[in-house]
């Protein structure tokens, strides 16, 4: 299931941009959908703009006829697991799919921007889906992803923040206070982990080891170049700093960082400063873990509505 404001295979030459918003873990696309159309209708983009919120159906839904169920557990909808029900599709592929519809000319000639973007679990496939897609290049229009408040990433490397600084448990919830409360906290050192305390810590979908369907048909390396490479931005609500929203609590999480926030700015950190990528991060003011607060805040129109 698929809601959007345009038809996708009716030729529409008023198209300039798209807007690929994925839902979070409760798999509330139609909400998705409307946040972003009220994104849309704010940032005045609505008349030239495509927007798509995907449904990916898992765990107790029930699916129409022919409707692909995916999974829910393990390398799941998330990380571009195979679907349950059609082992030889993932749901990178599903994504790839509605790419490959926007960049056909036939049907968007003028379409030349595409912005996947998604928040908490859909902020998990955006980061994920960044690093591995196939489609990045695909003649004729330029990607880009925004990646908004997810439990986790998949590091590409080994080491993690250290517990300390502004990845110190005792004090992370208090990131938003003070003057500097509006700014990309930057205190993150970093350094080997103790599998002991988490074994999986860095198996696909926390990190690259054991990468499976869609995630696996590319080396280490590869990932790291796209990573590096392709255009992100990481949106941070200034007060996500509690355990709430499906916070991911496992100590394969919570060695990535005491609080989404923290995790996004130690992340960001790591990604720019020690593989050079040049990344974007955005604190979004007054926000917590909302995407309704995060996407139809001003300073995020620029991102997900590119000119």
């Amino acid at each position: 299931m698929v809601y959007a404001n345009y038809a996708l295979d009716g030729r529409n030459t008023a198209i300039t941009r798209a807007l690929i918003m994925v839902h979070g873990a409760g798999r509330n696309a139609d909400h998705y959908f409307e946040t972003s159309i009220a994104a849309g209708f704010l940032a005045g983009a609505l008349d030239n703009t495509i927007i798509i919120a995907p449904h990916f159906i898992a765990g107790n839904d029930k699916p129409a006829p022919n409707e692909i169920m995916w999974p829910e557990r393990g390398d799941n909808w998330r990380s571009g697991g195979p679907s349950p029900t059609n082992p030889t599709i993932t749901s990178f592929d599903f994504l790839d799919e509605i790419v490959r519809k926007l960049a056909d000319k036939r049907t968007f000639p003028n379409l030349t921007k595409i912005v996947l973007a998604g928040h908490s679990a859909g902020g998990q496939v955006a980061t994920r889906y960044e690093m591995v897609n196939k489609v990045h290049a695909t003649p004729g229009v330029t990607m880009t992803y925004v990646v908004a408040n997810p439990s986790s990433y998949a590091w590409p490397a080994a080491v993690r923040p250290l517990p300390s600084g502004d990845a110190d448990s005792a004090t992370a919830d208090k990131e938003a206070l003070g003057a500097d409360g509006e700014k990309v906290h930057t205190n993150f050192t970093f350094g080997p982990f103790d599998a002991a305390k988490a074994a999986n810590y860095d198996k696909w979908p926390a990190g690259l080891e054991n990468r499976t369907g869609y995630a696996a048909s590319k080396s280490d390396d590869q990932l790291k170049r796209q990573l590096i490479e392709r255009p992100t931005t990481y949106l941070l609500g200034l007060v996500d700093v509690l355990p709430i929203g499906g916070f991911d609590s496992s100590p394969t999480a919570m060695a990535q960082g005491p609080t989404r926030r923290a995790r996004g700015e130690a992340f960001f950190k790591y990604v720019n400063e020690t593989l050079g990528a040049k990344h974007n991060a955005i604190i979004v003011p007054e926000c917590g873990h909302n995407d309704r607060c995060i996407f139809t805040t001003d300073v995020v129109f620029p991102v997900i509505f590119p000119r």
